[in-house]
């Protein structure tokens, strides 16, 4: 009887276990992680290892609260455990959206954290006020802040061995500058250039000391996001520099961009949105992160990648030290990362249940806003409330959703999500504007709009200053706002229900970008306020829901069926020849020779077997390693799956860490050396399975 007790206890578990997946987890449940970390946005990574546990640090710009912090345990499934500040302490109308003034793409940005003698110490600039600390005994706080003042911006602190500390700081020319050890500003007189202008070293600095010597990783955007390394014995330099990763997109172009001239607009500001080139790699490769040990000696690099409308996210790449320099990516293929790769060897590599960071949906019953949660810029605290288990919002005036106070905001999650809310506007007043929107630029929002005794449903797009309106009769008050994000096609839109369960679209699918303004992708936001230029009433939200139809990738390995293998680049199958060779083939052949299974070799690695018996291997290597068919299964070669979703995937040699892949143009036959995918996945390496 107990042992049956038990078997429940553990099923029960389980399910809640698998329950808690359906947000996107980076871990695939296998023994490997699949990037990004985070399907959402996480700028200016910078991580620490302190024992057994991670820290990671993150850019929150205009919104608070502020410096988001997440912990882990393996590496991959994060949590987010505090933020260093609930609002910005400056008496300044900008940091709260008053009198027309903001801080958009500006606040908190770049922090760089750090342990010493059992303190946390996070650093970062605010635009205007200089450098800022922060010191705590614990992860979770309280944080003290300390305005540190000077010049000093996307730094990294060295605690070195002689008890100085450095500031390692600047874009292109380097320099480094010592801290007051109580931390109350930089000792200006020590500052010195480490290293000169026309060295091709960006920004985005992180300084470690290794075995003696100093490594600077630091990120250039010209003409093209990189990522470098330079090193020297003495702080001071000489410095020597070398690439240490680059183009390494996963298969993603650069997003659509915003154009505009000035800053955040009123309505009918000139917009526009330039559609990407998918052959190019601007900012979408991995660049600026930080990079850290495990307690056995392993390394990782989390860097960050520009990944479509949703912002920046954090990727995890695996570190080959080659000739002393830390190598993203893997010996025979030093410079490119796998998208999907082996859990890093930590003591709770087996163990840590898949989890997100963050729970998204939020029926807001509890006392406080769950973490996920971040005000565009500082709230009034006085006009919001969490009152019978609803989010209370009272208007205030403002022209449009970009200047309205008290928006509640949490960041947009891809690859495909679905979020709901349901809104009660029988409390508004005359010239109250209430509903969901999408703070970005341009911004987005779908809700009602009360004139006099009339309500409206509205749907406002900024991007062609483009209303429409629907008249609407609530009889009880309530409405269900929905907005649809396709992120990894830069596509959305916004519907509506009466009831809950029936939607109906509301104006017309729209095109996501990514700026430079707010520097900050798509951000779901609960707003209210008053166009008449006074406070009004208040709106209530209820049940807020995410969904997200791709989190649960199980069967991403299509194990047990018998497929067909398509070239994305060429639209062709994979055919294995009679004469030895993997080509491709007419699109309408059906022979054997043209359907292929997986074997299961467990932690991701698989062997390609044709439906004929034959298996596939790799003879000799570079070009001439051409990829071809044996009867031996002990010959056949053992890849690791790589998850694009959507059943496109590559093939990556657990021998020589290179990608199986076919020229579109040449006329060759599949080789075995394809370092990855380009941008828009034409060369040749990423596939594609049909049933």
């Amino acid at each position: 009887m107990k042992k049956t007790v038990l078997i429940i206890a553990l099923l029960i578990s389980a399910i809640g276990a698998f329950a808690q997946t359906k947000s996107w987890t980076a871990d695939n449940g296998n023994g490997t992680f699949t990037n990004p970390l985070m399907y959402d946005e996480f700028s200016d990574p910078d991580i620490l290892r302190v024992g057994d546990d991670y820290y990671l640090v993150g850019t929150t710009m205009h919104t608070v609260p502020g410096l988001v912090i997440l912990h882990s345990r393996d590496l991959v499934n994060w949590e987010n455990v505090a933020y260093c500040f609930d609002r910005f302490d400056f008496d300044d109308d900008a940091f709260s959206l008053k009198n027309g003034k903001e801080i958009y793409g500006q606040g908190i940005w770049a922090p760089c954290i750090r342990y010493h003698d059992g303190k946390f110490y996070i650093y970062s600039n605010v635009n205007g006020k200089g450098l800022q600390c922060f010191v705590s005994d614990k992860i979770e706080g309280p944080w003290k802040h300390i305005n540190m003042n000077g010049r000093i911006y996307d730094l990294s602190v060295l605690f070195d061995d002689d008890g100085k500390i450095y500031a390692i700081h600047g874009y292109g020319e380097v320099k480094c500058t010592e801290l007051k050890p109580d931390m109350s500003g930089p000792i200006e007189e020590t500052e010195r250039v480490i290293i000169p202008e026309g060295s091709a070293v960006g920004e985005g600095h992180h300084m470690y000391k290794i075995d003696g010597m100093y490594y600077l990783i630091s990120t250039d955007y010209v003409p093209n996001g990189r990522t470098l390394c330079s090193r020297s014995k003495s702080i001071w330099g000489p410095y020597e520099t070398c690439v240490i990763t680059a183009d390494e997109t996963f298969g993603y172009h650069a997003s659509p961009m915003t154009e505009i001239k000035g800053r955040i607009m009123p309505d009918g500001y000139p917009v526009s949105i330039t559609p990407p080139d998918p052959d190019k790699v601007r900012a979408s490769n991995i660049h600026q992160g930080g990079i850290v040990s495990t307690p056995d000696g392993q390394w990782w690099a989390l860097l960050m990648m520009d990944f479509h409308s949703l912002g920046r996210t954090v990727t995890l790449a695996p570190i080959t030290w080659k000739d002393g320099w830390p190598m993203l990516g893997l010996e025979g293929n030093l410079g490119r990362s796998p998208r999907t790769w082996l859990k890093p060897n930590t003591p709770y590599r087996d163990t840590e249940v898949p989890h997100a960071p963050y729970e998204r949906s939020d029926n807001f019953d509890g006392k406080t806003l769950a973490r996920v949660w971040q005000w565009n810029h500082n709230p009034d605290d006085k006009m919001w409330s969490l009152t019978g288990g609803k989010l209370r919002l009272r208007t205030m005036p403002a022209d449009q959703l970009m200047w309205a106070r008290n928006t509640l905001t949490q960041r947009a999650i891809g690859p495909e999500s679905i979020t709901t809310v349901e809104l009660d506007v029988k409390n508004l007043k005359d010239g109250d504007v209430c509903g969901l929107g999408n703070i970005n630029v341009p911004c987005s929002w779908a809700g009602i709009v009360k004139d006099g005794k009339t309500l409206t449903l509205r749907w406002f797009e900024q991007l062609d200053n483009d209303t429409i309106d629907t008249p609407v009769v609530l009889p009880d008050n309530r409405i269900w706002l929905r907005f649809v994000g396709d992120f990894d096609n830069d596509k959305g839109h916004y519907a509506y229900s009466l009831d809950g369960k029936e939607f109906h679209q509301l104006g017309r699918e729209m095109t996501l970008s990514y700026q430079l303004i707010t520097f900050q992708g798509a951000r779901l936001s609960l707003f209210a306020f008053n166009k008449l230029g006074k406070n009004g009433g208040y709106a209530e939200f209820d049940n807020f829901t995410v969904e997200e139809p791709k989190a649960d990738r199980t069967g991403y390995i299509p194990f047990g069926k018998t497929f067909r293998i398509i070239n994305v680049a060429t639209g062709l199958p994979m055919h294995a020849t009679p004469h030895g060779l993997m080509y491709d083939t007419a699109a309408d052949n059906d022979s054997p020779q043209t359907r292929f299974r997986v074997i299961d070799r467990g932690n991701g690695k698989v062997i390609l077997q044709c439906a004929d018996g034959r298996y596939v291997f790799s003879s000799g290597f570079g070009l001439p390693g051409d990829v071809r068919l044996t009867d031996d299964i002990n010959l056949a070669e053992e890849f690791m799956w790589q998850d694009y979703l959507n059943r496109e995937f590559m093939l990556m040699s657990m021998r020589n860490h290179r990608y199986v892949g076919k020229s579109p143009t040449t006329g060759s036959p599949y080789s075995m050396d394809y370092t990855g995918a380009d941008p828009a996945r034409r060369n040749g390496a990423v596939l594609r399975w049909e049933e």
